[in-house]
């Protein structure tokens, strides 16, 4: 049997069960998977469509007088609020900069509303304005306006935040899910699975020879390093809630083109790989707060990805796969023994409450 046949049929093998409609919201609903598609597609989408939207990116793209703006906004219940290699703080301005910057803008203004519950100490309020403060000079944006509310004790779980932000889109920067086109390489910054290990490592007790620690970073500059080698890139993603494998699955399902990555690609760390197999996870649906991935043009690819390895946040930046003609809306993975899986996107909740 060839490569090609192969793929193929494991292409064909995606679970053919339909989602079941809930009469109430699930956790589940807010984990990225296919339970949040369907919430989108079958209540938000029709409700408010317009051109905007539409595109169901990481934002939208507006414009003004001829100048091209993005907007997004995001909200963050993440619990721990405090975990290894971070806070809901610094989580909330990296992961609305990170949300722009896949869009392809410049992240310029935040916008920052606490919904904090009575009784939240007031010196771990203090700690995670200082992290949002520090995490905004180190992005380069500013915060600009907020607003501020108190639940009844019990009512709450400490504090949510949510973050709001606008950035500008310079010439010549076209970034859009239904851009990535056969031939595109796809290419992610580092080690994958991360951010969610480190969560679960408090929530669960877990200990490990050396300690896991969120990938949460800014990605702009990242961004504005691989734009100055090429504007070739057609689409950027940073794989959050879902992970690698949903992020995929949306740009799939969006330009209808097929995707194949390879796994032994695709880098992950002892610890976090680890942590996955005691936990039952699969880390190619682990949330990632400092990922990305960019779908590049074929003649630009290795541009993008040598100014990506001089980055601090790229050094270990690798091309996992490639856009192909076949299989569209399909993510097909070679596997080390050389077989071949879907990658379908989960319908369930591997890790509630991660961002």
């Amino acid at each position: 049997m060839d490569e090609k046949t192969s793929i193929d049929m494991a292409a064909g093998l995606a679970c053919p069960i339909p989602i079941t409609d809930y009469k109430s919201v699930l956790l589940a609903h807010g984990g990225g998977g296919k339970l949040t598609q369907q919430m989108i597609r079958k209540m938000f989408l029709p409700s408010f469509q317009n051109e905007f939207l539409e595109p169901l990116h990481d934002g939208a793209v507006v414009s003004f007088n001829g100048v091209k703006l993005a907007f997004t906004t995001d909200s963050y219940v993440v619990n721990p609020i405090v975990f290894p290699g971070g806070d809901i703080g610094e989580l909330a301005v990296n992961g609305t900069v990170n949300d722009l910057a896949m869009c392809g803008a410049r992240p310029l203004y935040l916008s920052a509303a606490f919904i904090i519950e009575e009784g939240f100490p007031m010196e771990d309020l203090w700690r995670i304005v200082l992290s949002m403060q520090s995490a905004s000079r180190k992005a380069g944006v500013s915060l600009v306006t907020g607003d501020t509310k108190v639940v009844d004790r019990g009512k709450g779980d400490k504090i949510f935040i949510n973050t709001s932000g606008v950035g500008l889109i310079e010439p010549g920067v076209e970034i859009h899910p239904k851009r990535a086109a056969a031939g595109d390489k796809i290419i992610l910054n580092g080690p994958i699975a991360a951010h969610g290990i480190a969560i679960m490592s408090v929530r669960e007790g877990l200990e490990f020879e050396s300690r896991v620690e969120s990938d949460t970073a800014a990605l702009n500059d990242l961004v504005s390093t691989m734009f100055d080698a090429s504007k070739d890139i057609h689409v950027l993603r940073d794989p959050t809630r879902g992970g690698l494998a949903s992020a995929l699955n949306e740009i799939a399902e969006s330009a209808r083109v097929g995707i194949s990555i390879t796994e032994d690609r695709i880098l992950i760390g002892e610890e976090v790989k680890g942590a996955c197999e005691i936990l039952g996870l699969d880390p190619l649906y682990v949330a990632n707060e400092g990922k990305l991935v960019a779908f590049v043009d074929p003649d630009a690819a290795d541009r993008v990805l040598g100014a990506m390895r001089r980055h601090p946040l790229g050094k270990e930046a690798v091309i996992i796969g490639e856009v192909v003609p076949d299989h569209a809306g399909t993510v097909v993975m070679k596997s080390r023994i050389g077989g071949f899986r879907v990658v379908d996107m989960l319908s369930g909740e591997q890790l509630p409450r991660i961002c």
